[in-house]
C-alpha cells in the first residue's frame, strides 16, 4: 500500500505541466511558482496523511480559487487567451471530490462543494453534487429546499424545481418547513409569472392610442416599454411569449390550483393542524400582489372555519384577511384595521382562557409591523394601535402559559419592569428581537 508522500507525489506531478505553462508564459514568476508548488506539496501531504479534516480539504480548495482568480486577472492583464486547457475549475472539483468521498458526513464541505458550482455556472457538475449529498441525505429538508430554488430561481425551470420539491416529501413529509418552501417557490413563480403579464400589458384592456394631429414641428417618437427598459424583469421565469401568457391566465396553475394542492396535502399530513394552516396563511398572504392570492386564502379560511372555528389561530387570520392588500397610511386603513381589532375583541370574549394568550401574542405580532413603519401614519391611528398593543400586552403578561415569540416576550418582561412602554421603546424591543443572532 502506498505512503501518504508516494500518494502526495503522485497529486504534486500532475501538476508539473500546468506549472511549466504559467512559467513559459509568464504568468507567474519562478519563485511564485516555487512558492505555489511548496504550498500545494503541504496541503496534500497534510490530507493524504492521517488524521486529516474536513476543513483541511475546504482550505485547500479555497487557496485554489484563489490561485485560479489570480491567474485570470493576469491572464487578462498581459492579453494571455489561454493555458492549454489548464483549469483551476477542474482542480477545485478534483479537491471537493477527494474531500466529500472520505467525509460524506461533513454538510459543510457539501456546501462549499455546491456553493462553488453554483458560482462557476457549472451546471452538470451541479446536478451530479445534488444527486450524490441527496442520496447520502435524503432527510435533510434544507437541501431539497436549496436544489429547487437554484432550478427555479437561476435556470427557470420550474419542471425540475418541482421534481426536487416532490421527491423531498417522500423522505420529508413530517416536516413542515419543506412543505411551506414548496408553497412560497409556487407563489414566488406565479408573482414573476403575474409581473410578467404586467410588463406585456396583458392584464389591461388595449386601448386604441388617441389620435395626434401630426405637425412638422412635431418629432415623431418610438414607443417604449418596460421591457425595453428592464429587460431582465423576468429573470427566473420560463421564457414564454405573448400568447402564452394569454393561455396560461385560466390555466389551473396561474389559478392557485397547485399552492391549494399542497395545501390540502399538507393538511392531510398534519391531521388538519391549525398551527401549519395559519402558516400556510401568513406565507399566502405575503403575495398580495399575485391574482389567486384572495382565492388561495379563502380556501384555507373555510378549512379553519369548518374544522377549527373557535380557535385563536382561525380568529387571527380572519383579522389579518380585513388587512390584506391594505396600506397602513392609505384612507382604506383605519377602517380595515377597525374591522380586524373588532374580530380579535370578539375572539378574546369567546375563547376559553387557555387561547387567550395565544391570541393576544398573534395580535401584537400582526399589529406591530404597521407601527414599525409610522411614517406618514395617522395620529388618530397610531394611538389606536399603540392602547391595542398595550391592551393585549396585559392580556399575554396575565396568562400563565409560555409565549412562543421571543419578541412578544420581550415586551412583555418589558412592559413589567418599567409599565408603559413608549412607542420608540417598542420599536427597539421588536427589532432587537427581529434582529438574526
Amino acid at each position: 500500500m502506498a505512503g501518504a508522500s508516494d500518494k502526495a507525489r503522485f497529486y504534486l506531478e500532475q501538476y508539473v505541466p500546468e506549472l511549466q505553462e504559467y512559467e513559459r508564459k509568464q504568468i507567474f514568476n519562478r519563485d511564485e511558482i516555487s512558492a505555489i508548488a511548496a504550498k500545494r506539496s503541504d496541503f496534500e501531504h497534510i490530507l493524504n496523511g492521517r488524521g486529516s479534516k474536513p476543513s483541511d480539504y475546504a482550505r485547500y480548495a479555497t487557496y485554489e480559487i484563489n490561485l485560479d482568480s489570480l491567474r485570470k486577472k493576469r491572464c487578462k492583464r498581459l492579453g494571455i487567451k489561454g493555458t492549454k486547457g489548464y483549469s483551476g475549475q477542474r482542480t477545485v472539483f478534483f479537491i471537493m471530490d477527494r474531500g466529500t468521498k472520505k467525509f460524506p458526513g461533513d454538510m459543510s464541505l457539501w456546501m462549499q462543494y455546491i456553493q462553488f458550482c453554483q458560482h462557476e455556472k457549472a451546471n452538470k457538475k451541479l446536478a451530479k453534487v445534488f444527486t450524490s449529498v441527496l442520496r447520502l441525505k435524503p432527510r435533510d429538508w434544507g437541501l431539497w429546499v436549496v436544489a429547487a430554488k437554484w432550478y427555479a430561481e437561476q435556470q427557470g425551470d420550474m419542471t425540475t424545481a418541482r421534481s426536487y420539491m416532490q421527491r423531498g416529501l417522500r423522505f420529508c413529509k413530517d416536516k413542515r418547513e419543506l412543505w411551506l418552501e414548496y408553497c412560497k417557490l409556487e407563489m414566488v413563480y406565479l408573482a414573476k409569472l403575474a409581473a410578467r403579464r404586467k410588463i406585456l400589458g396583458l392584464d389591461e384592456e388595449k386601448k386604441a392610442p388617441e389620435e395626434v394631429q401630426e405637425d412638422e414641428n412635431m418629432i415623431s417618437l418610438p414607443t417604449v416599454t418596460a421591457a425595453d427598459i428592464n429587460p431582465d424583469a423576468s429573470k427566473g421565469v420560463e421564457e414564454v411569449n405573448e400568447d402564452a401568457l394569454k393561455r396560461l391566465a385560466n390555466a389551473p396553475a396561474f389559478t392557485g390550483a397547485i399552492p391549494l394542492a399542497i395545501f390540502d396535502a399538507a393538511m392531510k399530513e398534519f391531521k388538519g393542524s391549525p398551527e401549519v394552516a395559519e402558516a400556510f396563511f401568513e406565507l399566502i398572504a405575503t403575495f398580495d400582489s399575485v391574482p389567486c392570492t384572495a382565492q388561495v386564502l379563502q380556501h384555507i379560511m373555510v378549512h379553519l372555519q369548518s374544522a377549527l372555528p373557535s380557535s385563536a389561530e382561525t380568529t387571527i387570520c380572519e383579522a389579518r384577511l380585513h388587512l390584506l392588500g391594505v396600506d397602513g397610511v392609505s384612507a382604506e386603513f383605519p377602517a380595515a384595521l377597525s374591522k380586524a381589532l373588532a374580530r380579535v375583541k370578539s375572539g378574546l370574549a369567546s375563547l376559553p382562557e387557555t387561547q387567550t394568550k395565544a391570541l393576544s401574542e398573534k395580535a401584537i405580532l400582526t399589529l406591530l409591523p404597521y407601527l414599525e413603519s409610522q411614517e406618514g401614519l395617522d395620529e388618530d391611528v397610531k394611538t389606536v394601535l399603540v392602547a391595542s398593543l398595550h391592551h393585549y400586552l396585559r392580556l399575554a403578561a396575565a396568562s400563565p402559559l409560555r409565549l412562543k415569540s421571543k419578541a412578544v416576550k420581550a415586551l412583555v418582561e418589558s412592559s413589567e419592569n418599567s409599565g408603559r412602554l413608549a412607542v420608540y421603546e417598542m420599536l427597539q424591543i421588536y427589532q432587537e428581537a427581529k434582529a438574526p443572532t
